[in-house]
């Protein structure tokens, strides 16, 4: 038998229990007879100061992400999409990978797209792009772990900006207006396409909006890790208004 709304994929969503973004952004992509069912990676919301008071905090994320897997595996769901992006960056393609096979393992063999995967696979769909710039709401040694991963991949960081966020609820408070203003400075004609990291940081929109108004790359974390998922799980469904990505690949 099949589930009655999720009769084509139940998708077993993890993300941090701060989170008030990945929610309503993995349901504005969503696809008819695909459902997704959120669990929360318990988490605090205490200030960062410094580069170390963020990667403490991020340990804590990754330190409790199982345990949202085996909550979320509980509702048997076809496959697993990461609603977090900081930790899956970390130590490189290698790292990533590490992580992805410890949440494969405790799920039961379940697969999952990750953040940092998702974006270099979106990247690499549009074609022809070498050089990118990105914004993220971590502090600066986040930053570089990304600037990492993305080399590792074949491409250039020619700019990033790190929002250095006190608190995670913090990162959903970022307006509109300031994240077009850092977009501004990101962007140069040196620069094949814009990215955002910070899966808290809601920029599927305004990624969109600036995308046609630049008429280059502009890729949310959001959307490429929703995106991935659909296109793992073979479905081509297009969706309107949130970007060429989701539109065209």
């Amino acid at each position: 038998m099949t589930d009655v709304l999720g009769y084509r994929s139940v998708f077993g969503v993890i993300g941090p229990s701060t989170n008030t973004v990945v929610q309503p952004d993995f349901e504005a992509i969503r696809v008819p007879g695909v459902t997704n069912h959120y669990r929360g990676i318990f988490v605090t919301d205490p200030d960062a100061l410094t580069d170390e008071d963020f990667m403490a905090g991020t340990q804590a994320i990754s330190d409790n992400t199982l345990d949202a897997v085996r909550s979320v595996i509980t509702c048997k769901p076809d496959y697993l999409v990461m609603g977090m992006s900081a930790v899956t960056f970390y130590g490189g393609i290698a790292g990533g990978e590490a992580f992805k096979q410890k949440v494969v393992e405790v799920s039961g063999g379940i697969n999952i797209s990750l953040g940092s995967q998702a974006l270099v696979a979106a990247l690499n769909a549009y074609g022809g792009i070498r050089r990118v710039s990105f914004v993220s709401p971590y502090f600066p040694i986040a930053n570089a772990e990304v600037r990492r991963y993305l080399n590792e991949s074949g491409f250039e960081v020619v700019r990033d900006i790190p929002l250095k966020c006190r608190c995670w609820t913090d990162i959903a408070k970022v307006s509109p207006d300031r994240l077009t203003d850092v977009l501004a400075e990101l962007d140069g004609p040196d620069v094949d396409a814009l990215v955002q990291v910070g899966t808290n940081l809601s920029m599927l929109r305004l990624a969109a909006d600036t995308e046609k108004r630049l008429g280059k790359p502009v890729i949310a974390i959001n959307a490429a890790t929703y995106w991935h998922a659909l296109r793992a799980n073979g479905f081509d469904d297009k969706v309107a208004g949130l970007g060429q990505l989701l539109e065209a690949f």
